[in-house]
Formats: structure tokens, sequence, C-alpha cells
């Protein structure tokens, strides 16, 4: 795989490209919910993913796939991104340009993503809780959650948002105890 540095240099310039069609014609938020639609495809589905980064098979059969699995699911504009990245060969990179698009849009919107680690399922109720404990040290507009579960953690979540970690679970709170024991 090549290096961040690199990647950073080719999914850039097309997240922010595809984000200047997407403000030009008021589709911000239909190609946001397009991009989102083509990570849960490529989470879902490893063959996809090792189908799209295989180098041996051709631009024209990749489009071929890509017209069967998104034409006439996702906006016009979407579904010409990607016949471009992969004419340009850079279709290996499209779940990096989606999550990189779906960044942008989070700046735009004034959107926090935080990420959650849990003991356990959260109910809405919890969710709610976290989203409004989030806005309150992001100033943020509104929070977008991902949610993993780690019985590890005993009970409580840890809540990271950038650089920012909240730690409240018990696993944390007997890490701390033990530390300021020693």
């Amino acid at each position: 795989m090549t290096g961040h540095m690199a990647t950073a240099e080719i999914v850039e310039p097309y997240a922010k490209a595809l984000m200047a069609i997407a403000t030009e014609h008021d589709l911000v938020d239909t190609i946001g919910d397009d991009v989102a639609q083509i990570l849960e495809l490529l989470k879902s589905s490893e063959e996809l993913r090792q189908f799209i980064t295989n180098p041996i098979i051709k631009p024209p059969t990749k489009k071929a796939v890509l017209t069967q699995l998104l034409e006439g699911k996702v906006h016009d504009y979407t579904f010409r991104f990607l016949r471009l990245l992969t004419d340009r060969g850079r279709i290996l990179f499209l779940g990096d340009v989606c999550a990189q698009y779906q960044d942008l849009l989070r700046q735009l919107k004034n959107i926090a993503l935080a990420e959650v680690t849990s003991a356990v399922e959260l109910n809405d109720a919890q969710q709610e809780q976290i989203r409004d404990r989030v806005k309150g040290f992001t100033n943020a507009n509104d929070v977008e959650l991902d949610i993993q579960v780690d019985p590890d953690l005993i009970g409580g979540v840890i809540i990271r948002v950038g650089s920012q970690v909240l730690d409240v679970s018990l696993r944390g709170q007997l890490r701390r105890l033990a530390l300021s024991l020693s």
C-alpha cells in the first residue's frame, strides 16, 4: 500500500473536487448520502474492496461492475465521479475519497464526529446524552456517532472527538486508581 502522505495527496484533491461539484449544484447532502451508501457497500463487501483495488482488473470491467451496482442508485454526478476515478486509475482510493468527503461535509455543516466505545449497546437516550455532552465541549451544531462495542471496558464509555478523549469507562477508572496508588 502507498504511504499516508502519498494517499493524502491523491485523496484530498478528489474529495475537494467532488465537494466543489456538490456545492456548485446544491447537492452537498445528496452526494453525502451517496458517499455514505458507497462506504457502507465497501464496508459490507470484502469481495468488492478486493475487486476495486486489484490492479490486474481493467478499468472497463470495474466500470461495468460499478454500473451494475450503483447506476440509478446514486446521483448522476456521483456516478460520473466514480467513472472518472476508474478512468484515472484512482478507484482503489474510493473509500478514502468518500471518507474525506464526509470530513469536508462535517466541517461545512459544523458536525462533530464522536467515536464512542461502549461496554454494551447504547439505547437512544444514552446516545442523545452523548451527543449533548459532545455538543457542549465542541460547540458543534450536531454530532455524528460512530459506536463500537467493547465488552472489555466492563462498563461506561470512551468518547473520542478529534484529539480529545473523554474516558468514563470502568476500565479507565480502575487504571487511573492504580496509577494514583502506585
